[in-house]
C-alpha cells in the first residue's frame, strides 16, 4: 500500500471524544466528525469495529482507552495501520473504582443499602428495624488486610501505592513487568513468585491485565481452590480474564466472599455476594478528557511526522526532525529490508540523513530524513518492495 501525505488530513470519530482533545487537532489541516468519508484516520472508543469495513483510506486508528478487543488489530497488522491506545490515561479512574469496589465489599455494604432500601414505618420503627438488622452487616477494615495485585502496570502500581497508604499489605505478581514500571513500584510491595504464590496469601485479589490468548480465564476453577477461604476478588480489566461459572463455584463453596467487576452479564445478574457495575472504570470526565488528548497528540504526531508512540502492534519509533524531508515505511518483519531501503535512495542520488528501524513481532517500522526532496517515483519503488505494507513521504509542513 502506497500514502503520500496529504496537505489535510480527515479524522472519523466512531463514539462522542472530549473537545478537551478534539480541540487540538489543528482547525487548517484537520476535519473532523462522526460522518467522514475516505479517512485518513479513524478515533474510537467503545464501538465495536470488528465486523467493520474499515475504508482503504485509513491509515491509522487511535482508541481514546487502554483496551483495543472492539478493534481487528491483527487486520490492521496485514495493512500496515498501527492501532495507537493510551495506557495511563484513565489509570487514576480505575485505582479509585478499586478502591471503592474494596470498601463496598469489606463494609458490606451493597447488601446494607438493599436492606435500608426495604424498610418501612414511621422514624421510630426504622430506626428500630436499622438497629436489629445491621449486625447481619458487620464488616471488616482494611488496614492489615493482604491485597494481591495480578499485573503491575500503571493501573497495578497505583492501587498499590493506594492500598500501601490505608495500612494494607500488597503483594503483587507480573512476569512482564517492564524496566520503567519495576522502577516506580514502591518497595514495600512484596513479590510473588507465581500467581498461586499470590492468591494463597490475599484477603483482596484484584486483577489488572489485558484479555490475551494466554490470560483468558487466567483465574479459573484451579485458581480459585488456591485462594483463603472468604477472599474478595476484584476484576476492572477485562471480563473474560476471569471464569464466571467457576466464580460462582467459588462463591458457592464460600471461598470467594464477594465478586466485583465492572461487567455485566446475565449469569452475574442478581446473583448473592456479586458486586457489578456498568463498565465505569473509565467513566469520569477527567479520564475522558486524559485519553482524548493523549490519543489525538499521538495521531498527530504520526499523521504529520511518522512518529510512534502507544500502539498495541508497532514498536515505538520517535525521530527528531532535523530534515524536511522524511519517508516513513512499515513493513513484514523480514531480512533485508534495510538494505533495500537504502539501495532505493542511493539510485535515486538521495542522502540518507538519519534513519531509526524496530521491530515488534511481525511488524518492522522505519524512519528515514534525506537531504532533499522525494520524487514521488522513489516513494511508488519503496512500496513495491517485497514485504513492505505502506510507505508514506512526510515533508514537514510549513504552517
Amino acid at each position: 500500500m502506497l500514502k503520500h501525505q496529504p496537505n489535510s488530513f480527515k479524522i472519523l470519530a466512531l463514539n462522542q471524544i472530549s473537545s478537551l482533545g478534539l480541540e487540538r487537532f489543528p482547525g487548517e489541516k484537520y476535519q473532523v466528525g462522526n460522518d467522514i468519508t475516505e479517512p485518513d484516520a479513524i478515533l474510537v472508543r467503545s464501538h465495536n469495529m470488528l465486523a467493520m469495513d474499515i475504508p482503504s483510506s485509513v491509515i491509522a486508528i487511535g482508541r481514546a482507552g487502554a483496551g483495543t478487543n472492539n478493534i481487528p488489530v491483527q487486520d490492521m497488522n496485514l495493512r500496515g495501520i498501527p492501532v495507537f491506545n493510551t495506557p495511563g490515561a484513565n489509570a487514576n479512574a480505575v485505582k479509585e473504582l478499586v478502591l471503592a469496589g474494596m470498601l463496598l465489599a469489606a463494609r458490606n455494604l451493597t447488601p446494607a443499602l438493599s436492606f435500608v432500601d426495604g424498610l418501612d414505618g414511621d422514624d421510630t420503627s426504622m430506626h428500630k428495624q436499622a438497629e436489629d438488622g445491621k449486625k447481619r452487616f458487620s464488616g471488616i477494615e482494611l488496614p492489615g488486610r493482604t491485597l494481591g495485585i495480578i499485573g503491575l502496570g500503571e493501573i497495578g502500581r497505583l492501587v498499590a501505592d493506594a492500598a500501601i497508604k490505608l495500612g494494607m499489605k500488597v503483594i503483587g505478581y507480573d512476569p512482564n513487568i517492564s524496566v520503567d514500571s519495576a522502577w516506580s513500584l514502591s518497595s514495600e510491595v512484596k513479590k510473588a513468585q507465581s500467581i498461586e504464590d499470590l492468591l494463597r496469601h490475599s484477603d483482596f485479589i484484584t486483577v489488572h491485565i489485558p484479555l490475551l490468548d494466554s490470560t483468558r480465564h487466567l483465574i479459573n476453577e484451579k485458581s480459585i481452590q488456591e485462594m483463603r477461604p472468604g477472599t474478595v476478588l476484584l476484576n476492572f480489566s477485562r471480563n473474560g480474564v476471569v471464569d464466571e461459572d467457576a466464580v460462582l463455584a467459588g462463591i458457592q463453596s464460600n471461598t470467594i466472599k464477594y465478586y466485583v467487576c465492572d461487567f455485566p452479564s446475565q449469569k452475574l445478574h442478581r446473583q448473592p455476594s456479586v458486586i457489578t457495575l456498568p463498565h465505569l472504570g473509565a467513566s469520569t470526565q477527567e479520564a475522558e478528557e486524559n485519553c482524548a488528548v493523549m490519543v489525538v497528540n499521538q495521531l498527530i504526531d504520526y499523521l504529520q511526522n511518522g512518529n510512534i508512540t502507544n500502539t498495541v502492534n508497532f514498536p515505538d519509533i520517535v525521530m527528531g526532525r532535523e530534515s524536511p524531508y522524511r519517508v516513513a515505511v512499515a513493513n513484514a518483519n523480514v531480512p533485508n529490508m534495510l538494505g533495500q531501503l537504502s539501495t532505493t535512495m542511493a539510485k535515486a542520488g538521495l542522502n540518507i540523513h538519519n534513519m531509526t528501524n524496530k521491530s515488534r513481532g511481525e511488524i518492522a517500522y522505519t524512519l528515514l530524513d534525506v537531504d532533499s526532496p522525494v520524487p514521488p517515483e522513489v516513494v511508488d519503488e519503496v512500496a513495491l518492495i517485497p514485504g513492505v505494507l505502506m510507505a508514506r513521504y512526510l515533508p514537514r509542513q510549513t504552517q
